[in-house]
């Protein structure tokens, strides 16, 4: 959806931000609108619970909308929203008890399903390497798992996913370098699959 000006199409995220913030409605709704199933997708690898995602989505909007004066004007929206996201979420585990002793989504299981077999079936052959693939990147460690869904699914930087999980940039860079160990290390096909994988879920 775009926002159609005088002379412009403003699809652009750094402008509809930038609208948002001086309290153009029409521009929140084209974020919201933009973004709303990704953040349900990564929402639901958090909880089970489909509801109270829905609801901790709509809290975070609700809070951009009542502090949008006050937002960073240099914010990476894709990020900033994921990050609060991932932020609610933890904050309404905790209060709810949903996770026994549970404050934080470091120490939840990510669940999220690399289901890529629609991207990559050429012939039946590629179809049973994919699914291969697909298995071995859901056998990952969950914090492995969960960067690579940032780095390729959701085209973040390794700085904003450091930025997210709360660690550094080195930390980061090693949780994907070892997810990729990983694959590579139990991988059994040509390397190439990998790397259009990678490419796919840019």
């Amino acid at each position: 959806m775009n926002i159609k000006s005088k002379h412009t199409i403003i699809t652009d995220d750094s402008l509809l931000w930038s609208r948002l913030k001086v309290g153009d409605e029409k521009a929140f709704s084209v974020l919201f609108e933009k973004y709303y199933e990704s953040l349900l997708r990564y929402g639901n690898s958090f909880s089970k619970h489909a509801e109270k995602v829905q609801d901790c989505i709509q809290d975070v909007f609700a809070d951009v909308w009542l502090y949008k004066y006050s937002l960073n004007d240099n914010a990476n929206v894709k990020a900033y929203l994921l990050s609060s996201v991932r932020k609610r979420i933890a904050r309404t585990q905790e209060r709810d008890h949903i996770f026994s002793k549970i404050t934080s989504t470091d120490t939840t299981e990510f669940l999220f399903d690399f289901s890529i077999e629609h991207q990559l079936i050429i012939d039946e052959s590629t179809a049973d390497k994919v699914r291969q693939l697909n298995k071995l990147i859901n056998l990952l460690p969950s914090r492995q798992k969960e960067a690579l869904y940032l780095r390729y699914h959701q085209g973040l930087s390794v700085e904003q996913i450091a930025d997210m999980l709360d660690v550094n940039y080195q930390s980061a860079n090693n949780l994907l370098h070892r997810a990729l160990l990983n694959l590579r290390k139990d991988w059994n096909s040509n390397i190439s699959l990998l790397l259009l994988l990678s490419q796919s879920l840019l």
